[in-house]
């Protein structure tokens, strides 16, 4: 029977992280030293792995890795966030990965830094963006590349039937790996038919349903849902509504956007509606 697709970032990468830092880096030389703790104060996320990594060159640094299901506007204020405190509290130069795992709505544009000026005072932060559809499925065999062998089907090349076959091939052949099969078919559904799928792999969708992954996905479906419901009565009532306004009611999870929705509905004015956001 399959386990459970109970598998976090940072199993993820531990099951290669040399292989894996040289990847995001895009530096051969660079080794994995240690997989360290990304909790800082009240802050304590499951997609966010921070790496202690050296490189001949450069000495010891930090790659600060963090998995999104899909990219949102939140992200680049985050990865600056991230980036500060992982510095702050291991005192080693920082380099940040964002690993985009689903392609974002098409209104929605993935940038590479974050930047704000205020009273001629300016924060930037860049980062390196990896959007997996983006990436050749073939580098997953060639380099290889084991913690993305769930993701083969998403990636450039990988949802032909062939391609998911030869991932599935892969992961039985390492008992280390097993545990990625449930996760492997649940991204191959995005791609092939779900009975083709249940053919070709050992899988059972309560299984899947216990994965974290996918109560992200739901979850997400969910909030954005919502979050699309809302936006519709304000721009109902008070006419378009601006990107910025937008960014800030992206923030809020399901609770908050309900709540939200009863004010959208019950205030006289769109600036009444924004000052209570603001609170």
């Amino acid at each position: 029977m399959v386990k459970a697709a109970d598998i976090g970032s940072k199993r993820l990468i531990n099951l290669a992280p040399d292989a894996w830092v040289q990847w995001v880096t895009q530096r051969p030389e660079v080794v994995a030293k240690e997989i360290l703790g990304s909790e800082f104060h009240w802050i304590s996320r499951e997609t966010d792995v921070l790496v202690k990594a050296y490189s001949g060159t450069h000495g010891d640094f930090l790659v600060l890795n963090e998995l999104q299901l899909r990219y949102t506007a939140q992200i680049p204020l985050r990865m600056r966030a991230y980036a500060a405190l992982a510095q702050e509290r291991y005192r080693l130069p920082t380099y940040p990965v964002l690993i985009n795992i689903l392609p974002p709505p098409s209104t929605l544009t993935i940038v590479s830094s974050y930047e704000q000026e205020f009273l001629g005072l300016r924060a930037i932060q860049d980062y390196r963006v990896i959007n997996l559809w983006e990436i050749d499925a073939e580098i997953v065999f060639g380099q290889p590349l084991p913690s993305l062998l769930p993701f083969v089907p998403i990636l450039q090349g990988g949802g032909e039937v062939s391609v998911v076959q030869r991932a599935l091939k892969a992961v039985r052949a390492d008992e280390q790996l097993n545990e990625l099969e449930s996760l492997l078919a649940f991204f191959a559904s995005f791609v092939i038919d779900t009975p083709l799928v249940q053919q070709i792999m050992r899988w059972d969708m309560a299984l899947l349903r216990e994965s974290p992954w996918y109560q992200e996905i739901e979850q997400r479906g969910i909030q954005q849902g919502a979050l699309r419901q809302l936006i519709r009565v304000l721009e109902q009532r008070f006419g378009e509504i601006s990107h910025e306004a937008e960014i800030r009611l992206e923030g809020k999870n399901v609770e908050q956007l309900e709540t939200l929705m009863d004010s959208a509905i019950a205030v006289s004015s769109l600036e009444e509606f924004l000052t209570i956001i603001s609170a």
